[in-house]
């Protein structure tokens, strides 16, 4: 028995993706039909939300915060329509417009039948996992942090799962990761750690993640770098970007992408295939040929520097997770 896992990356519906998101709902605006294939041939669909979803807040000035996010409320409807399943909002943009929007962001979520992890009212509910179910296997999801600090929810303060890694992984997330091992056939934690821009894992990011496989984690996939990185065995260190309005690196190439399916049964993450996907303004497409041989190139040598094999099938990138 096994189900397929797809995990997109920072997923940005505010700004230019608000916008469009004011005068329409409709998926196919902003994905093209390979990309929404590819997530409806999955089982369960997961990514990081990197903005709140809300009408309300005051934009989050403490630190001088450069960039704030916000999509309207048909951005929950919208992600359920390419068949999300749930999302992570442990991230640097949760409280961009302050606790009110979080709350929002959740009641949204919720009303469109998305799952949240990774941030809410409190400490309790930011820290609570979801258990979902497909196929017969049930998979539990943990969203945490490593920044920023100031965002950490509190016994009475709304904010992210706040986890200092960098320190070494708190005991706390080790014990709830090994607890839901007891209640779930397959544990995923999605973790966003390390700084932007960069193009591969900060060595403390590599210990936390060996750390959170020993507690009990089945999967580890990361984000926050803005492109993707290699694979090391059940760590997918980042999933890049899957949508937004940002600037492009001309170098680093952060609008180019993947999407990844992960092939899982009792026994944890067996396969992996990665589909090259293109990031246009507010929009995101299957990549083309020459964007594809870009993402080959790079995701190969990301891998290989952990000993991982990657394939290529029928224009995917694919790689044995055991």
């Amino acid at each position: 028995m096994s189900i397929t896992l797809a995990l997109a990356g920072d997923t940005m519906l505010g700004r230019g993706v608000a916008d469009r998101l004011e005068r329409t709902a409709d998926p196919a605006a902003y994905f093209d039909d390979g990309v929404r294939a590819a997530l409806a041939g999955a089982d369960l669909v997961l990514l990081n939300l990197e903005c709140c979803i809300s009408t309300r807040g005051s934009r989050w000035e403490p630190r001088r915060k450069a960039f704030h996010f916000r999509a309207p409320p048909q951005a929950a409807r919208m992600l359920a329509g390419i068949g999300v399943d749930c999302v992570t909002l442990a991230n640097n943009h949760a409280l961009d417009y302050g606790p009110e929007a979080l709350i929002d962001t959740r009641e949204h979520l919720t009303a469109a039948g998305v799952h949240a992890v990774g941030a809410g009212s409190c400490l309790a509910e930011a820290a609570e996992p979801v258990v979902l179910t497909a196929g017969g296997l049930s998979v539990a999801v943990l969203g945490v942090t490593d920044h920023p600090p100031d965002f950490a929810a509190a016994r009475d303060r709304p904010g992210v799962a706040y986890v200092p890694l960098a320190e070494g992984v708190p005991g706390g997330l080790v014990d709830a990761v090994g607890a839901l091992r007891d209640r779930a056939d397959l544990v995923l934690v999605l973790v966003h750690w390390g700084p932007n821009m960069t193009t591969e894992p900060l060595p403390y990011v590599r210990r936390a993640a060996e750390s959170v496989r020993a507690a009990g984690a089945s999967l580890v996939a990361g984000h926050s770098a803005h492109v993707f990185h290699g694979v090391e065995g059940a760590v997918l260190y980042d999933l890049g970007d899957f949508i937004d309005d940002y600037m492009v690196d001309p170098e680093l190439r952060n609008d180019l992408g993947l999407i990844f399916l992960v092939t899982v049964d009792e026994r944890g993450p067996a396969l992996l295939e990665a589909i090259p996907i293109a990031l246009d303004f507010c929009r995101t497409r299957l990549a083309g040929p020459e964007e594809s041989a870009w993402i080959r190139d790079r995701f190969t040598t990301a891998c290989a520097r952990f000993g991982t094999d990657v394939r290529t099938r029928a224009g995917h990138l694919t790689a044995d997770l055991r």
